[in-house]
């Protein structure tokens, strides 16, 4: 497990960019050989909203990475770390993002890093250890896949796109957030509700998929992959309706339909 966890492997001359890729790729290897061992679980809100002992250690690891390699940048985890930043700039962590699929043995999760600014995020990684596929991107950084470039977003409609989204069977008794999500599904060539935020906006970004929404996502299920839609001539923008905060990110006139039909 050292070659994972041994930070002082880390190169301390990487950019930022260089440095969020290796610590995706490290966390989510991590995770994959923890699970290889067995894992235990609990459940946080409900019980596909679930963590364990790799989400912990893979957060611990990029924690003290960041912590070396970048003192005084802010840091925040969905496992709970948190740091005050010094410079003005704070690193998002979703050490296992999809942790019900990655418990239940499937392939659809990652590991999920952003750094973010003042201005907005700078970058977002995803590293995707079961399918082999590492995305990075971010402001002055186009996005690509395991190294190759993607071409960019084309222009489509909602009406010739799959809408990537999620929605807990719970919430689909409180009409302000149910009306809101069909009006916009109702709109998609299809959907597809897969459970990974950051796997979804990956697959955004490489036009798999032409759009995404959800309600009440935390940063660190945004950030990563909203730097990956925007790297790659997509939008990615958060509009409030009815009391939520809706997240949305894909093909421009997609996403404009989206919030349309959200906001009608």
């Amino acid at each position: 497990m050292d070659q994972w966890t041994d930070v002082s492997t880390i190169p301390s001359d990487l950019d930022d960019a260089a440095l969020a890729a290796e610590l995706t790729r490290r966390a989510s290897h991590l995770a994959l050989h923890l699970r290889a061992e067995g894992l235990t679980s609990r459940s946080k809100s409900n019980l596909s909203d679930v963590v364990t002992e790799a989400d912990h250690a893979a957060e611990e690891f990029v924690v003290s990475a960041l912590t070396l390699l970048r003192p005084g940048d802010g840091i925040v985890g969905e496992e709970g770390a948190n740091a005050a930043s010094r410079t003005g700039r704070t690193w998002v962590i979703d050490p296992v993002d999809g942790t019900y699929n990655f418990l239940s043995g499937t392939a659809y999760w990652c590991s999920a890093i952003a750094l973010r600014d003042d201005e907005g995020v700078i970058l977002g990684s995803v590293h995707q250890p079961a399918v082999g596929e590492a995305w990075l991107g971010g402001r002055d950084l186009p996005t690509q896949c395991n190294g190759v470039t993607l071409d960019p977003l084309e222009d489509l409609p909602l009406a010739e796109v799959a809408l990537a989204t999620y929605i807990h069977p719970t919430r689909f008794a409180d009409a302000a957030l149910r009306e809101p999500w069909l009006a916009a599904a109702r709109g998609a060539a299809t959907i597809r509700m897969l459970g990974s935020g950051s796997c979804d906006l990956a697959a955004v970004s490489a036009g798999r998929f032409g759009a995404w929404a959800q309600q009440s996502v935390p940063d660190w299920d945004w950030l990563p992959g909203s730097a990956l839609v925007l790297a790659a001539g997509g939008e990615a923008v958060q509009v409030e309706t009815a009391g939520a905060t809706w997240s949305v990110a894909g093909r421009p006139t997609a996403v404009r339909q989206v919030i349309d039909a959200l906001t009608a």
